[in-house]
């Protein structure tokens, strides 16, 4: 994310996301190759690598890079990595996942620091002095901000924050994809396919609506494309998808939750980026949902083991 953001001033979204995607997408085909996986033989598993290609590919990276350009690279990370969330919900509904009692206290909280992170200052200050009736939040959404501007979803849809969610969202019905991919295709296969037939329409839409692109880049931009496509990309989307297909989907996306930690460090230290006091109140809110989310199992049995031990009669360990 760091790197992105260091990058765009010189280039464009698009090209950005598609650049992004194209080589390592090849890089990953292969060493697929060179491991002797199987390539997709079914129309199946072709038509299921599209549709994760559209929704994982095209759109979030699509998405990510737009978002990242009016937002920073900390609460960028932040807003992206709560994805876990609705992974959780949605394994939930499609797979029949266990959430359990901390599982959907961890959800509680994260629309809680998701909405203090990424929706208007002005809309949380004015849901505050109206209070949370419906009919007052409606208003808000129609009303004006501390400025006196319309709060339209015109503006909602310029906003990078409210561009990282949807991004967030994509990469996690992608995630979720993945569990159906896995059955008609390699998960590493896939995943290099999904990479190069997601980047090919970003590359045409940067094509016609992205003039000169690359005129402006550095020797520094190149490297830091170079490290945004081979570390960022090919060897982190191949171990993550393989996992997600091999493991968990819940607890499997959730491991990313030190990403944004990461992410507000450096973007501090290379950047100069810094929040304000209610994304931070949501960037702690929403690590805290994070972990009660992967964690939920294990807080459930030691809670159970505490019980147990404080109920009247226990034995002693």
């Amino acid at each position: 994310m760091v790197v992105m953001k260091y990058i765009l001033p010189h280039t464009s979204p698009l090209f950005l996301a598609a650049f992004r995607l194209l080589p390592a997408g090849l890089l990953t085909l292969i060493v697929a190759a060179l491991l002797k996986l199987p390539q997709p033989k079914t129309w199946k598993a072709w038509l299921w690598i599209a549709l994760f290609a559209l929704v994982d590919g095209a759109m979030f990276q699509g998405l990510l890079t737009a978002g990242l350009v009016n937002t920073g690279a900390g609460i960028g990370a932040v807003l992206i990595d709560a994805q876990p969330l609705v992974v959780a919900l949605l394994a939930r509904i499609l797979f029949g996942s266990l959430i359990g009692l901390w599982g959907w206290l961890g959800l509680a909280i994260g629309i809680a620091g998701i909405s203090l992170c990424g929706l208007p200052a002005a809309w949380i200050y004015s849901l505050w002095e109206k209070g949370i009736p419906l009919q007052s939040w409606l208003q808000t959404l129609q009303g004006y901000s501390a400025e006196g501007s319309a709060l339209d979803l015109a503006s909602l849809l310029q906003s990078g924050e409210f561009l990282m969610l949807l991004a967030a969202l994509s990469m996690s019905v992608g995630t979720i994809l993945m569990g159906y991919v896995k059955r008609h295709a390699d998960p590493i296969v896939a995943t290099g396919w999904h990479m190069i037939l997601g980047g090919i329409p970003l590359a045409v839409m940067s094509g016609l609506w992205e003039p000169y692109p690359i005129d402006n880049l550095l020797l520094g931009d190149w490297v830091g494309l170079l490290y945004a496509t081979v570390f960022g990309t090919a060897l982190t989307y191949g171990m993550f998808f393989y996992l997600a297909a091999n493991g968990n989907m819940t607890s499997v996306s959730a491991l990313i939750f030190l990403t944004p930690v990461f992410a507000l460090l450096f973007s501090g230290l290379f950047l100069g980026e810094s929040l304000t006091a209610l994304q931070w109140g949501g960037v702690v809110l929403t690590l805290i949902s994070v972990y009660l989310v992967n964690q939920r199992e294990q807080i459930e049995a030691a809670m159970a083991n505490l019980s147990q031990k404080l109920s009247p009669g226990a034995a002693p360990d």
